[in-house]
């Protein structure tokens, strides 16, 4: 991953199962976010391939590459909710976009994504009349509106109390388990990433490479690289008791 002739990361090499919540995990400016964009086909690759169900994300073009693009969904750092939008009008606004139901059908998948995330009954309110972790999960219904087979999440724990923010993975681990969504979640927040993770990649910004890939809360044992046993033993932040189970399989 570069921009211009500034390299942020080289030789990256990992695979996310099918039902993994895969962690990306790093300090701060270590590329994770990018790391995202190149995954979800807003960045290309100075070199190296974005496989998805085995098909090469960057060498897919036209009507093939946007059929491809629709098996994700993502949810931004700030939500990426329209604020002239009720919740349910963001939702639709792909459904329109992509597909041919009603506007009575819209109307109802809107409302069974936001009944999913622990909104309903909310689908006529403006992303300003709802609280900032309500605004995050209106973000993970906007991006499930597709059903897509792999979920992003960008920080999505950034901004919200520790209350909000364990509510946001319990969210996480209960989408994966009923719809079989493969999640993959940019985060530097220990206990989410400890909490949920089923697998990860460590990026180091001093080398500008990977340095450790597995389960996070198995590094905690397994990894002895200094940096990364730092990074997984902070002070101040108690990792929760592990509630994941490893998944099978393999999306990409």
């Amino acid at each position: 991953m570069a921009y211009g002739d500034f390299v942020v990361m080289r030789d990256l090499s990992f695979v996310v199962r099918r039902g993994d919540i895969f962690i990306i995990m790093g300090g701060s400016g270590c590329g994770k976010s990018t790391l995202m964009r190149h995954l979800i086909g807003l960045k290309r690759p100075a070199a190296g391939k974005v496989f998805i169900g085995g098909v090469s994300l960057w060498e897919t073009e036209g009507e093939a590459r946007d059929a491809l693009l629709r098996r994700l969904g993502v949810m931004y750092q700030g939500g990426a909710l329209w604020s002239s939008l009720t919740l349910a009008e963001n939702i639709g606004l792909p459904l329109e976009q992509f597909t041919d139901l009603s506007a009575a059908a819209i109307r109802e998948v809107a409302a069974y994504k936001l009944a999913l995330v622990g909104l309903a009954g909310f689908e006529d309110y403006y992303p300003s009349e709802i609280s900032g972790g309500m605004q995050k999960r209106a973000g993970v219904a906007r991006a499930m509106a597709l059903d897509p087979e792999i979920l992003f999440f960008d920080e999505p724990s950034a901004g919200l109390d520790p209350v909000s923010a364990r509510r946001l993975d319990d969210l996480i681990l209960e989408l994966r388990e009923s719809l079989g969504t493969t999640m993959i979640v940019v985060t530097h927040e220990l206990a989410s990433l400890l909490g949920i993770g089923t697998n990860s990649v460590y990026l180091d910004v001093e080398t500008r490479t990977q340095i450790a890939l597995g389960r996070p809360r198995g590094l905690l044992d397994t990894c002895r690289d200094a940096k990364v046993q730092a990074f997984l033993r902070r002070r101040g932040e108690t990792a929760p008791a592990d509630s994941t189970e490893s998944a099978n399989g393999e999306a990409g």
